[in-house]
């Protein structure tokens, strides 16, 4: 009688196992639809004729004209500073006092 008990335990543990794996198995799959429409909802949005229509639709752009290109020598020099600049790692930087050792991670001889 006790054999028959156990084995219907067993086989009540193991349809609830198959159960919980068969629910598993069918929420990976709605997620794996679920990222196949949005990579396909991408695919459609990142097309280079959407793009290029969005732009020519709401951005301001014209093409450009020959007479605005110029040669680098007619660019004016750039302004002089009259701050100069600061160099903020260099006060922070100690060398004088660990001259004798390169890295720290070398401990003096005893």
């Amino acid at each position: 009688m006790r054999v028959l008990h156990i084995g219907v335990f067993a086989a009540l543990v193991l349809a609830a196992a198959d159960e919980r794996v068969a629910k598993r198995r069918a929420e990976i799959r709605r997620e794996r639809d679920a990222v196949a429409a949005l990579r396909a909802e991408w695919t459609a949005l990142d097309g280079p004729e959407r793009i290029q229509a969005l732009a020519r639709r709401h951005l301001p752009l014209k093409p450009i004209d020959i007479t605005q290109l110029d040669n680098l020598d007619q660019l004016p020099d750039r302004p002089i500073d009259l701050v100069p600049p600061v160099d903020g790692l260099g006060p922070m930087v100690d060398i004088e006092p660990h001259r004798d050792r390169p890295t720290g991670s070398i401990s003096e001889a005893r």
